[in-house]
């Protein structure tokens, strides 16, 4: 009977790619396990086919001799998937693909497990991100034991080599008599190594809870959200296994004053309409706790942005500067008293629409707009 296509066996196109190959077995052989297909032998037989043509297709000078050559260059001690023993790789490729489903992906060897990572959130105010500083912070973590170096057995004893998996940390079973699983050894969960005789201070874990005091550098010109790691500086690993490592993540205080975007900061400044019709000058802060001096032009509108050049935050590690934008915002007068109302309605007699040129305009365009709609 002559041999199925591969490209046909697994459903996919013959320029299918390495990602395409392996979705479309991983499909089938989940569908075609014998598992999910007790006495099924047309099942099993299609499950072995999908694994032959994988096998084959996944390596690219295989691939290259089968799209060449066909089926005929694995006959005869060709080195293929159809010879004998030639699919008793498929095991080694259905772990390689669902390792991390069937148990063996995450298995520990060797009864070190690293630490967890740590992660601490840290909160600076503006001023601090610009200049720049050193925090001491405490971190509660796990610390390697002192009394048993970390091992986790009492001074004087060891731990010995977990029976039940011989140190490898896993089991393997066997199932529809030729498909091998691996699992975490139940015994020693995947360290491969038992401790009889616990250490006293730790309870064989290898490690103690302890808070450290650490030393942060916050560098000038920080962002809001940045991540900075301190390697090894998480929890211990279990039994001597390497340290994790700690993770602060920095936020920013809101201002009272300013608002940030990267290396630019943004403020308003409210002046009065006098100072925007006739011209003036006032003093802001700047985020370096000094001051500036903004000059504003006669008849200066809201909305009018005046930028400082450098007067924004350090941009991170260069020596360059943001800039500083000083958006204005004309306040009308309230309260009037007797007096000022009185001279304010003897210059809006002598205004002119030279004074008011966007009103004026406006006004105009809506008596346009409503003398047409009467036409």
């Amino acid at each position: 009977m002559a041999k199925r296509d591969y490209y046909e066996i697994l459903g996919v196109p013959r320029d299918a790619d390495e990602k395409a190959l392996k979705g479309a077995f991983r499909a089938l052989a989940m569908k075609l396990h014998p598992d999910r297909n007790p006495d099924d032998d047309e099942a099993e037989h299609k499950f072995k086919e999908v694994g032959e043509a994988y096998e084959v297709l996944k390596d690219p000078q295989k691939r290259a001799a089968y799209d060449r050559y066909g089926h005929q260059i694995f006959e005869n001690g060709g080195g293929g998937a159809g010879a004998a023993g030639g699919f008793g790789s498929f095991t080694d490729i259905f772990e390689d693909i669902f390792g991390d489903f069937m148990g063996g992906g995450g298995a520990r060897r060797g009864g070190r497990e690293r630490g967890s990572d740590l992660r601490y959130n840290l909160e600076i105010s503006l001023e601090e991100a610009y200049s720049g500083k050193s925090v001491e912070i405490e971190v509660p973590s796990s610390v390697s034991c002192d009394t048993c170096s970390g091992s986790g057995a009492r001074p004087g004893s060891s731990p010995s080599t977990c029976q039940t998996c011989g140190g490898a940390g896993r089991v393997r079973a066997t199932q529809g008599g030729f498909f091998h699983i691996e699992r975490t050894c139940p015994s020693c969960q995947g360290r491969g190594e038992t401790i009889t005789d616990p250490c006293e201070k730790c309870s064989g874990a290898g490690r103690v809870t302890q808070t450290r005091n650490l030393s942060v550098n916050i560098p000038a010109g920080i962002e809001d959200g940045t991540r900075i790691r301190l390697a090894g500086e998480g929890e211990a690993g279990v039994r001597g296994g390497p340290t994790g490592d700690l993770y602060i993540f920095l936020s920013l205080k809101p201002h009272s004053f300013f608002q940030r975007d990267g290396a630019d900061i943004f403020c308003r400044a409210p002046v009065s309409m006098t100072t925007a019709s006739l011209g003036g000058e006032f003093e802001v802060p700047s985020v370096d706790g000094g001051k500036t001096r903004v000059k504003v032009p006669e008849g200066t509108q809201t909305g009018k942005q005046f930028r400082l050049k450098g007067k924004g935050m350090p941009v991170l590690r260069t020596h360059n500067f943001g800039d500083m934008y000083v958006q204005i915002v004309v306040e009308t007068p309230r309260n009037l008293t007797k007096r000022q109302r009185e001279l304010m309605e003897e210059f809006e007699r002598v205004q002119s629409e030279e004074n008011n040129p966007d009103s004026a305009g406006f006004f105009a365009r809506v008596k346009d707009f409503f003398e047409n709609l009467g036409e």
